[in-house]
């Protein structure tokens, strides 16, 4: 496996990677027949117990930003008189508008995938008892305009770009949970969580400036690093002239990974209440993911001189004719960007600890009186997590109209964009089936990406108890 390290890359380049959104569907919150609202709150209980079919129990997938594939690939202008390509990248010096959809300011993209392995739900010990295996991962971006700017543009000037982000991590959680009834009003519940760390990549460009004083040399100015905590993984170095100093020096031009035993372990909690005010209306609150994995190893690599030389972007158009045309332009996205860092490996730093980002949430929620099988409520969360933190409101509607079904609706607005979700919930007196987006898909790219950068679906099947 020699491309862990790009697919890290393709995902800045192409904003085509998609897996840290995570929560499960917030737009099932109040829904009551949701057999995992515990994994938003876990004071929440169920009126049954459950156990999922393995690894389809509850699958969640999701992507937020506010940029993405359709600000990156572009219907190529040449085509068809003089390319047969019909698209490219938004770096096609005969595009219009190649910056039309960025941010001026920070660009993020976010994505996260969460399967569970197994999930069982019971009453018991005078509460609500759960336990969960299951596998997270996650990839983030934050990327300032500048650089866009600057790829697409590379006018004979400097370009003060900022900083670059790029994470990602792979990880397993084995959660046991217990909630219970203090009073007649409120309901407390917690979680404990053993976390096996598979991978952690974070990628940083610092203070980012490009001097463009010569056309086929750019001088750059950054401090670069890459940091990876995976078991099995080097970076692989080739040499090239050094220009600030004389000879050559050792450079970074691709990775191996073979991934295998765990590597890092860790801990974290959930907390969560919900309080009763009156028989129409309930307030709740969670605290999810307060926890960190130690790591066994990190391998850094980083510039040696804060400048160095770099030759340049170039476009690598997307041949719609061709099976792999996804993969072989993002190659060509990846090695630029490792020639852009200018990393040399430095070896292995030894142990350290990241956070997995903390997630709390606050909601209330009011039954219609007149109308006891529609209710509507507020959930209002913020995720920290560094440069990929957010926040987000989202407004909820849901209906009872049948014993076997339960559906909700939501508006959603986040740090990055306003979405629109819903759930459908069938659920018979055995089985549980749900089905969810807390922000639709719209238009996909022939490789199933959401054009905008924002979408995802949930889904599970269960049996009850």
């Amino acid at each position: 496996m020699r491309k862990t390290l790009r697919y890290t890359a393709i995902a800045l380049m192409a904003a085509i990677s998609g897996t840290s959104m995570a929560q499960d569907l917030r737009t099932g919150y109040f829904t009551e027949s949701n057999l995992y609202r515990h994994d938003l709150n876990p004071a929440i209980e169920n009126e049954e117990g459950y156990y999922s079919i393995p690894f389809i129990g509850n699958v969640d997938a999701k992507m937020m930003g506010n940029f993405g594939y359709e600000q990156i690939v572009r219907k190529n202008p040449l085509y068809p008189d003089r390319s047969d390509r019909k698209v490219t990248s938004f770096m096609n010096p005969y595009l219009s508008n190649p910056l039309k959809g960025f941010s001026s300011g920070d660009n993020h993209l976010d994505g996260e995938l969460k399967e569970t392995l197994m999930s069982v739900g019971f009453k018991k010990w005078g509460g609500y008892n759960t336990v969960e295996l299951n596998v997270r991962g996650a990839a983030n971006l934050c990327v300032p305009y500048k650089f866009f700017q600057f790829a697409a543009e590379a006018e004979n000037q400097a370009y003060d770009i900022g900083d670059i982000n790029m994470s990602g991590h792979l990880f397993a959680e084995l959660s046991a949970g217990h909630s219970r009834k203090i009073n007649d009003k409120l309901r407390v519940g917690g979680k404990a969580k053993l976390l096996v760390g598979m991978a952690d990549v974070n990628v940083k460009m610092e203070d980012v400036m490009v001097n463009l004083s010569q056309a086929d040399k750019w001088i750059v100015s950054a401090n670069a690093q890459s940091d990876v905590r995976m078991n099995g993984f080097k970076y692989l170095s080739s040499s090239r002239p050094y220009y600030t100093n004389d000879g050559r020096a050792q450079y970074i031009n691709d990775i191996d990974a073979s991934p295998g035993a765990p590597s890092g372990f860790g801990l974290a909690v959930d907390a969560g209440l919900v309080y009763k005010v009156n028989d129409d209306f309930k307030v709740s609150a969670s605290l999810l993911d307060l926890g960190a994995i130690v790591w066994t190893n990190d391998y850094r690599a980083s510039n040696d001189a804060s400048t160095f030389v770099f030759d340049g972007f170039h476009d690598v158009s997307a041949n719609s004719d061709s099976p792999n045309k996804l993969d072989n332009k993002a190659d060509g996205y990846a090695d630029q960007l490792l020639d852009f860092a200018n990393l040399r490996d430095k070896g292995d730093e030894g142990v350290r600890i990241t956070g997995i980002g903390a997630t709390v949430s606050a909601g209330c929620e009011y039954t219609i009186p007149t109308f006891r099988m529609l209710k509507v409520g507020l959930l209002g969360s913020a995720r920290f997590n560094g440069p990929y933190s957010w926040t987000e409101g989202r407004l909820i509607g849901n209906i009872t109209p049948v014993d076997w079904f339960e559906g909700a609706v939501s508006l959603g607005i986040n740090s990055y964009s306003a979405n629109f979700g819903f759930m459908a919930n069938f659920h018979s007196k055995k089985v549980n089936f749900f089905i969810g987006m807390d922000s639709l898909l719209g238009k996909l790219s022939s490789e199933m990406i959401p054009l905008s950068g924002n979408g995802g679906v949930s889904l599970g099947l269960n049996i009850k108890m």
